[in-house]
């Protein structure tokens, strides 16, 4: 038998000190730590360091937080919710620190490697057991309002964290994102400093699924080194092969491994419930469609003459509009269920991704494109958000909360790190040597300029695929969620 308790209090009720305080947490990866998709360039140059070496830094956190986000939840559901969120603080804090700290020269690959993990070791804690938090203290409107709020820090930190971390790197310094993020975690951890523990009570003690998470992680990082790297070596290379053959042998392994474990750290009896699937497949799909920003930053810039502040402008309205339609997303959860808002949102992802794919315009008309498209990217995850990841919480046993919530949580981290690989190994290979795909060229008419076709062509390929990931999300909606009652 399985139940949830709370160690000092059993009817304690969430508190809005609690909730901003949780949500600060969430701020410190998805505001701070992602920044860096926009400034790396300029971080490589003042610290010395390679873009090779940069690129890593880059990919590291989300993958380190994809890995570790469903152990961590677990550990938070026995050893303690609130305990792992503060850990999570404390990782923030170590990590922003070493970023913001390193030194220029040999250290500098050291200091930013390792406080990139600790981000995104930080972000493993603090996004499932506050998650869970929010299904164990708060019932009904109250745990929606909270999910939304909750999700404003996750959507819409990821919304602003391009113009925030061009902005304050123009004025101020890159390294004063670090510094402010650490400070930020401070405020955080002393805002849910007191709170009552909640873990679940379970009559069987758990042991680490060592083998679990480690061929979950040589399945990832293999994964992820093709996606990002693939190109560099060449697709067909051996050491591509391998790494692809590495990836899908150790995955195999991972899951059938994991489908006979007691202990297992992803519990694949979760996806019994059709809802919960939906939701977390969704969710990857929709945050995998993220490398559309890097696609169309890439494009602008080097395509269209633009610097990194005025193209990282173009995205204003994806920031404003996703924090300003989160709570429109709950209201239609309330109005019409989980179903309907989910799709309708990812259908509006979809409207926007059409509008960035006329590569083949002017600059000009391509520039009003970007910025109608982006706001639509930001409304139609204002949609998606709240439905879903209330969805994927209101499916999960009491006992599961941190080990279910991180799962939801792998898909967003595994999702955007994932997303960006593929859209950035299509950009590159595609604009290799600035070689134009006649293929590609034969379709449409591409107005001005010729001397940047390659990259024009690579970036109209890349959104198609991001399409497809769209539609498949759709799809997977409308397979696995169910009508709700309130649909009539």
């Amino acid at each position: 038998m399985t139940t949830e308790s709370t160690a000092a209090s059993p009817r304690f009720a969430g508190t809005d000190r609690l909730l901003f305080g949780m949500i600060l947490g969430v701020l410190a990866f998805w505001l701070f730590a992602q920044t860096v998709l926009n400034i790396a360039p300029g971080m490589a140059t003042d610290l010395g360091v390679s873009m090779g070496v940069m690129n890593i830094a880059v990919a590291i956190t989300a993958l380190f937080s994809g890995i570790f986000v469903v152990v961590m939840g677990g550990i938070a559901d026995r050893t303690g919710r609130v305990r792992v969120v503060q850990w999570g603080f404390v990782l923030g804090i170590v990590g922003a620190l070493l970023v913001g700290f390193a030194p220029a020269g040999t250290l500098a690959p050291a200091f930013l490697i390792a406080g990139r993990i600790c981000e995104g070791l930080s972000a493993a804690c603090i996004m499932p057991a506050s998650l869970a938090l929010v299904k164990a203290y708060w019932e009904g409107a109250a745990r929606q309002r909270a999910v939304s709020l909750w999700s404003m820090g996750s959507w819409g930190g990821s919304g602003f964290a391009a113009v925030f971390g061009g902005l304050v790197a123009a004025h101020f310094g890159w390294r004063w994102i670090f510094f402010a993020a650490a400070a930020v975690s401070v405020i955080g951890m002393l805002m849910v400093r007191g709170t009552p523990e909640s873990r679940a009570d379970t009559a069987k003690e758990h042991s680490t699924d060592v083998l679990g998470i480690v061929t979950f992680m040589i399945a990832l990082v293999a994964l992820e080194l093709f996606a990002t790297l693939g190109a560099r070596f060449g697709w067909l290379s051996v050491v591509s092969l391998g790494l692809l053959a590495a990836g899908v042998v150790f995955g195999i392994i991972f899951i059938r491994v994991e489908s006979r474990r007691a202990n297992a750290f992803v519990d694949f009896r979760l996806f019994r419930s059709a809802t919960y699937t939906g939701a977390t497949i969704s969710n990857l799909l929709l945050n995998a469609v993220a490398g559309i920003i890097l696609v169309a930053m890439t494009l602008v810039q080097l395509g269209g003459g633009m610097s990194a502040q005025s193209a990282g402008l173009l995205t204003l309205g994806y920031a404003i509009a996703i924090v300003a339609f989160i709570r429109v997303g709950e209201k239609l959860l309330q109005r019409f269920g989980p179903r309907k808002p989910m799709i309708w949102g990812s259908l509006i992802v979809g409207a926007c991704i059409l509008l960035l794919m006329p590569t083949f315009a002017m600059i000009a008309t391509y520039r009003v494109l970007a910025i109608v498209a982006f706001t639509l990217f930001g409304i139609g995850l204002g949609f998606y958000a709240t439905p879903s990841t209330d969805a994927a919480l209101a499916n999960l046993p009491d006992d599961q909360a941190g080990s279910g919530s991180g799962i939801y949580k792998m898909a967003s981290s595994l999702g955007a790190s994932f997303g960006v690989a593929i859209s950035a190994a299509i950009v590159t290979a595609l604009s290799a040597d600035n070689a134009p795909a006649s293929w590609v060229a034969g379709a449409f008419t591409f107005q001005g300029r010729q001397d940047n076709l390659a990259i024009r062509e690579a970036a109209l390929v890349a959104f198609a695929a991001n399409l497809l990931m769209v539609v498949a999300a759709i799809v997977s909606i409308m397979l696995t969620v169910p009508k709700s009652d309130r649909e009539g």
